[in-house]
């Protein structure tokens, strides 16, 4: 009698598409080359799960629930308790993703650092290092404490039942790619290990109550490898964002079921560790030259936060066919947006020119309120005239050229004013939502022409 052979199937690794056969491209995210051979039948009956069987659970009035929302444990890193919505809630699973070496690790040594030195008993598992290197790390960053445990372990089964067995408070596991599963009939890293690895911690987390961090890898195009379904398991997915030759870091949910998605953590890399930037606009504007043709500073808000950024435009004589357009920290697409009302609403030949932008710091803007600061940055390039450095500029800009409101102005005004700048330019209809700000004249705009008028004296 010949043994019945395993159904395979191909799921790709991005996005977790499911098909009956290779192909070169996911039909459903368009990625090359990322479909791999899954077998669906990976369990041996009898033996994967063995010993834990399934709590029947009973539907209860949501009216009778108490809601646990309330019970966070602050870790002390107030920028980390601000991303996660004022604390690591109990129960909670979290993943958190990044580019190598851009210190996903160093921070949470540093988190169970933290909460080891509170009393809290703490579970450090590492799949890429030995607790000798552990100890050595934690040495050099002060990160020890006696109820901060470490151990090196990638089997799934011996990390649940290590957590299970004492009472901790809190769980890392570095990394999620390293941990695998006896019974499960692929390699670590693969798509169906890390689904079961991230199921088998979601399990654990909620029945015993057990916060988990998962770190993740993250492919080229900058998300966490494996498929979306791994972002969907878990409560709260965060994201490592900065470059590596810089030394700041900013800490972004991207998911968050108990906190805003729009709140990020800034940091800066030293010798000793991350360190929390309390003041990110002082820090990003530490270094701005007062006087300067194509640097212009704008407000953007990042969740509650308003941080005042620098941002800087080139425009300079084209040498080749094609004009070069570089973008660093903004959406190329909004910029290509705004020089294309520029060439139409004001006269500017941009089109044969090559044009730079870059907002310093390594912060990425994405919101469409620092549009008049784009224009205002190439404008003063191209007509290399400088914006007055204690002016400062909020709004977005239609394909009209009309200047249309943005939310928080007063906040954001209100962090200028702190930093020391005396002028904003805001949209005539912000004017209505505002009130009067000590030492801050607000001086309304309709259109990107009358902009550039107050900006550069006609």
């Amino acid at each position: 009698m010949t043994k019945k052979k395993d159904k395979t199937i191909f799921r790709c690794k991005t996005c977790g598409t499911q098909t009956p056969k290779w192909m070169g491209q996911c039909p459903d995210c368009g990625d090359w080359d990322s479909l791999v051979e899954e077998t669906l039948v990976v369990r041996i009956p009898g033996v994967a799960g063995a010993g834990r069987p399934a709590i029947a659970a009973r539907p209860v009035p949501i009216e009778s629930v108490e809601p646990s929302m309330s019970l966070r444990m602050c870790t002390g890193i107030n920028e980390f308790d601000r991303v996660l919505g004022g604390g690591i809630v109990s129960g909670s699973l979290v993943l958190i993703g990044g580019d190598p070496g851009i210190g996903k690790s160093t921070l949470m040594l540093q988190v169970l650092s933290t909460l080891a030195k509170a009393g809290k008993k703490c579970l450090y598992v590492s799949g890429e290092e030995s607790i000798g290197q552990l100890s050595m790390r934690g040495k050099r960053l002060g990160s020890l404490g006696r109820s901060l445990f470490v151990v090196s372990e990638t089997d799934l089964e011996a990390i649940l039942a290590m957590a299970e067995k004492d009472d901790y408070d809190a769980m890392v596991v570095d990394s999620i790619q390293t941990v695998f599963h006896p019974q499960v009939t692929s390699t670590p890293g693969s798509i169906t290990q890390i689904r079961e690895a991230s199921m088998q911690f979601m399990r654990l987390s909620k029945t015993v109550g057990l916060p988990i961090f998962l770190v993740g890898h993250v492919t080229k195009g900058g998300a966490i490898a494996g498929p979306r379904i791994m972002e969907h398991m878990v409560d709260t997915v965060l994201y490592f964002e900065g470059d590596k030759n810089h030394i700041f870091r900013i800490l972004r949910a991207v998911k968050n079921r108990f906190g805003s998605t729009n709140e990020i953590g800034v940091f800066e890399m030293r010798d000793q560790g991350l360190t929390q930037v309390p003041n990110p606009s002082a820090v990003f504007l530490s270094e701005r030259a007062l006087v300067a043709p194509g640097s212009v500073v704008t407000a953007s808000m990042e969740g509650s936060r308003p941080i005042l950024v620098e941002i800087q435009g080139l425009v300079s004589t084209s040498g080749l066919g094609t004009p070069r357009r570089t973008v660093l920290g903004l959406d190329s697409n909004r910029v290509a947006l705004i020089v294309a009302v520029m060439e139409k609403r004001l006269g500017m030949n941009l089109a044969g020119l090559d044009i730079f932008m870059n907002v310093t710091g390594g912060v990425r803007i994405t919101e469409p309120s620092a549009d008049l600061a784009i224009a205002a940055a190439l404008a003063s390039s191209f007509l290399d005239r400088p914006v007055h450095k204690e002016t400062t500029l909020i709004g977005e800009i239609g394909l009209t050229g009309e200047i249309r409101a943005v939310s928080h102005a007063q906040a954001r005004i209100k962090e200028a004013a702190k930093m020391g700048f005396t002028r904003c330019l805001v949209p005539t209809a912000t004017m209505k939502q505002l009130s009067k700000i000590k030492g801050m004249a607000i001086e309304s705009v309709s259109f990107l022409r009358d902009a550039v008028e107050v900006l550069f004296e006609g």
